[in-house]
C-alpha cells in the first residue's frame, strides 16, 4: 500500500474528537497562489500597461496630425518682402591685440627649476605700469646674496692682507739688494788697492769682488721674479674677488627678479596650468617652472578674434567686411567688427587631410569688462544683402525636371506655380518672380 492510501485509511479509522457545542459553519481558507504565479501575474500586468501606453501615445500623435474632420494638418508660410541677408558663421577665440606675457624668471646660476608664488594679483583686475603683479619666494636668493657677499668681502680682506705681506717682502728684498750693492762697491774699492797689497790679499780682493758681483746680480734677478710672483698671487685673488662680486650681483638681480612689475597699463589675465590631474588657474602657493608663462597683461581697449575658416567659405570673405560678434559665455553681449586680415596660406584640418582651413583675424569694435582673452565667440559675416526682396522658406520650393515650383494656396486647395529663384541661405530663399507678396505657400509639399 502506498503512502496516500495509508493516510486515508488511518483518517477513516481514527475517532472524531468530542465537541461540547453544536458545530458551526467552518470557513474555507483562501489558497494563495504560489510565488512563481504571483511574479508571472505581475509581469503580465506590467506588459499590458506598457502596451496600452504605447497605443495611447500613437493615438494621440495620430490625432494631433489630423484636424477635427480627420484631414492631416498642413504647414504653410507667407511670402515676405524684406531685406535678404546671407551670412557665414565662424567660431574663434578672443585674444588681445596688445599684450605682455609674464613668465617665471630664469635665475642666473639657478639650481632648482621651480619657483613658489607667494603673492599674485587677482585675475581680471586692472593694473598700471609699475604695479606689482607677482612675488616669488625669495628666501633662498637672499641667503645666496649673503653668502656671496661674505665670500666677496673675505676675498677683499685677503687681497689687502696679501698687499701688506708683499709690501713687507719687497722692503726686505730691497734692503738685501741695497746691501749687496754696497758690498759690490766696497769690493771694487778693495780691488783698487791690489797694487799696494800682497799678492794673496789681491787674490782675496778679486774673489770678494766676483762674489759680491754674483750676489748682486742674483738678488737683482730674484727681486724681479719675486715681484712677478707677487703680482700673480694678487691677480689670482683679484680674479676670485671679481667672480665673487659677479656672483653677488647675480644673486641680487635674482632677488629683484622675484618681484615682477607691470610694464604697461591693462588687465591682468591669469593663465591655466596642469595641476592635480586637471587644468586650473595659477594661484598663490603654486610652483611654476622657470620660463613658464603664467600670466599676461592685456590692453582691453583693443581686442580681436582669431578664427579658422573652412576653405569652402573663404571665397565669401573680403578684407574690411562688416561682422557681428557674439560671446558664447555671454549671449546678451553683441559687438560689431570687421575682417582685419586673411592668411595667405591654408592649413590642413585636424579632422580630415583633404579639408583646409584659413586663419582669419577679426577686429572687435567697442569694449566691455566681460570681454576677456580666451573666450569662445561666434562671428557672423554678411556676404550678401538684397533689400526689399521676396523671401520664403527654402522648404516651400519643389524642384522637378530642372524647374522650380511652389504650391500657392487658392481657396481650399493649392495651385502649383513655376518660380524663378535668386540667392539663398541655409533657411531662406529669394523668389525673383512667380509669386507676390503675402502669398501663402505650402511647406514640405512632398
Amino acid at each position: 500500500m502506498d503512502k496516500p492510501s495509508l493516510l486515508f485509511s488511518i483518517a477513516e479509522v481514527a475517532p472524531a474528537p468530542a465537541v461540547e457545542s453544536a458545530p458551526g459553519p467552518v470557513p474555507v481558507p483562501e489558497t494563495a497562489p504560489p510565488a512563481p504565479q504571483k511574479r508571472r501575474l505581475r509581469l503580465i500586468i506590467a506588459a499590458a500597461v506598457v502596451v496600452l501606453s504605447v497605443i495611447v501615445v500613437v493615438a494621440r500623435k495620430s490625432a494631433g496630425g489630423k484636424s477635427a474632420n480627420g484631414v492631416q494638418t498642413t504647414r504653410t508660410a507667407i511670402v515676405e518682402q524684406k531685406d535678404f541677408v546671407n551670412k557665414v558663421r565662424v567660431h574663434g577665440i578672443v585674444e588681445a591685440v596688445e599684450s605682455h606675457t609674464i613668465a617665471a624668471p630664469r635665475l642666473s646660476g639657478q639650481g632648482l627649476n621651480t619657483l613658489i608664488i607667494t603673492k599674485l594679483v587677482k585675475n581680471g583686475s586692472a593694473v598700471h605700469k609699475g604695479d606689482v603683479l607677482v612675488e616669488f619666494d625669495r628666501q633662498a636668493q637672499l641667503k645666496n646674496v649673503l653668502d656671496k657677499e661674505a665670500e666677496y668681502k673675505g676675498l677683499v680682506a685677503q687681497i689687502a692682507k696679501k698687499e701688506a705681506e708683499q709690501a713687507a717682502a719687497r722692503a726686505a728684498d730691497e734692503t738685501e739688494l741695497k746691501k749687496a750693492e754696497d758690498a759690490l762697491k766696497t769690493a771694487e774699492l778693495e780691488v783698487k788697492k791690489n797694487e799696494i797689497v800682497s799678492r794673496i790679499d789681491a787674490e782675496k780682493n778679486l774673489e770678494d769682488l766676483e762674489q759680491a758681483r754674483a750676489t748682486f746680480q742674483q738678488l737683482t734677478q730674484t727681486f724681479d721674479l719675486k715681484r712677478l710672483a707677487a703680482k700673480a698671487e694678487k691677480r689670482i685673488l683679484e680674479i676670485q674677488r671679481d667672480r665673487a662680486l659677479t656672483a653677488m650681483k647675480w644673486a641680487q638681480s635674482n632677488t629683484e627678479k622675484m618681484l615682477v612689475h607691470a610694464s604697461m597699463d591693462g588687465v591682468a589675465v591669469i593663465n591655466s596650468m596642469w595641476k592635480g590631474g586637471s587644468m586650473s588657474d595659477v594661484q598663490e602657493g603654486d610652483e611654476v617652472r622657470a620660463g613658464f608663462p603664467f600670466m599676461q597683461v592685456v590692453n582691453p581697449a583693443r581686442m580681436q578674434i582669431r578664427a579658422k575658416v573652412n576653405q569652402a567659405d573663404i571665397e565669401e570673405l573680403r578684407q574690411s567686411q562688416s561682422v557681428r560678434i557674439g560671446l558664447d559665455a555671454y549671449p546678451d553681449l553683441d559687438f560689431s567688427g570687421r575682417v582685419e586680415s586673411i592668411a595667405a596660406v591654408a592649413q590642413t584640418s585636424s579632422f580630415s587631410g583633404k579639408a583646409r582651413t584659413v586663419t582669419v583675424l577679426f577686429t572687435i569694435n567697442g569694449t566691455d569688462p566681460k570681454l576677456m582673452p580666451d573666450l569662445s565667440s561666434s562671428v557672423d559675416i554678411e556676404v550678401d544683402r538684397q533689400p526689399n526682396a521676396l523671401v520664403a522658406p527654402r522648404d516651400t520650393v519643389i524642384r522637378e525636371n530642372g524647374k522650380n515650383f511652389v504650391m500657392v494656396k487658392s481657396g481650399s486647395g493649392y495651385d502649383k506655380r513655376e518660380v524663378k529663384l535668386g540667392a539663398a541661405n541655409d533657411a531662406e530663399q529669394v523668389i525673383a518672380s512667380g509669386v507676390e507678396k503675402g502669398a501663402e505657400l505650402l511647406r514640405n509639399p512632398s
